[in-house]
């Protein structure tokens, strides 16, 4: 299959190597083409896993977006939410009749791509799905080297519009292990770094601060940590319910214990993780991804979507308040909230008819 990975992250270069690999040939693109050069220099990416080293030819790295976009089936991109603003207009102009976006995970981004495609004028038939997790937990070694401590084993994944879910996941199921949901935002409402990464950040503050690295999933999570994560997740699933969204709802919990559920990435998957010690690193409070993507986009989202659900979500709203004052930002007056979408004085009923038929009412 075409396959265009978009962007330079850790994912990114993960998903090139690894759909490569597979058997997919696959165009990466990254903006800025020095960044790109190690890649386009060896034209292959060293990929890193459980089977050891060993390098991945790429057919075609580029810096130039057309040259990536031009024929793919399916169009990747593994990157934090923070990027999609941006992002979802350089690609606007370039979606095909056919073509499938995959955001893993998306944070409702799946609905700000669709929308800047119609902004563009384009109309061409492309579906845009997303799913609960990032496929791979994986990390840069150097500039075209990269390890996969974890892949992911189930991508519940939904569809914008869900109209298309059939064509879209057919397609993404050659790449991955998806999981049918009922539409895009079910699959949004599964994204587990709003539920992660908030509580390890902000509870971790202290240390993080002080240490030069620290190690937010080891020493960092602690057992008063994993308490207020489940309890948060609760709040989830409580949302995801309120809205009409039926189980599975993958509990964090299960990612933690194996004796439960396999969660998206499988068994055993955290103690991968903090095995490697990619993980160990200085993370910068103010301007984090943990920070600014999942608790201000994340975790606003769902407070926005609570608050037209009529729910009270103490833990939601708690993290985003704590976050905004640590960084001095209003995180609700940047999030990705409901209004900050064009949503805001949807019905829920509304909103269920956009999600499925991808017109507003």
């Amino acid at each position: 299959m075409e396959i265009a990975v978009i962007g330079g992250g850790h994912g990114c270069y993960a998903a090139a190597a690894h759909l490569s690999e597979a058997g997919h040939s696959v165009r990466l693109w990254r903006r800025d083409g020095e960044a790109l050069a190690p890649v386009l220099e060896k034209g292959a990416i060293t990929l890193t896993d459980w089977q050891g080293s060993r390098n991945i030819e790429i057919a075609l790295a580029t810096s130039d977006i057309a040259d990536a976009m031009h024929g793919a089936e399916l169009v990747v991109i593994p990157l934090p939410a923070t990027s999609h603003d941006a992002l979802s207009k350089v690609l606007a102009p370039h979606w095909e009749d056919g073509q499938v976006a995959f955001l893993p995970p998306g944070t409702f981004g799946s609905y700000i791509f669709a929308e800047a495609a119609r902004g563009a004028g384009n109309m061409a038939g492309a579906a845009f799905a997303e799913t609960g997790t990032l496929p791979y937990l994986a990390r840069k070694q150097d500039t075209n080297h990269v390890r996969i401590s974890v892949y992911a084993t189930r991508l519940p994944t939904g569809v914008f519009p869900a109209i298309e879910t059939d064509r879209a996941l057919e397609v993404i199921a050659a790449a991955y292990p998806v999981e049918r949901l009922s539409d895009a935002l079910d699959g949004a409402l599964m994204n587990a770094g709003p539920i992660i990464h908030p509580p390890l950040i902000i509870m971790n503050a202290g240390p993080l601060e002080h240490f030069d690295a620290w190690d937010i999933h080891n020493e960092g999570t602690q057992p008063s940590i994993r308490r207020t994560t489940d309890a948060l997740d609760a709040e989830r699933i409580e949302l995801r319910q309120a809205l009409g969204y039926g189980a599975p709802h993958f509990p964090l919990a299960d990612h933690y214990d194996d004796t439960r559920e396999e969660w998206m990435y499988g068994n055993a998957s955290h103690e991968k993780l903090t095995d490697s010690g990619d993980w160990r690193e200085h993370i910068e409070l103010l301007s984090h991804r943990y920070m600014l993507e999942d608790t201000r986009l994340g975790l606003s989202l769902m407070a926005s979507l609570g608050e037209a659900a009529g729910l009270d979500l103490p833990l939601i709203n708690g993290f985003l308040a704590i976050g905004g004052a640590i960084t001095g930002t209003d995180f609700k007056a940047t999030g990705r909230t409901l209004a900050a979408l064009g949503l805001e004085g949807l019905s829920l009923d509304e909103l269920r008819a956009l999600l499925q038929s991808g017109e507003r009412p």
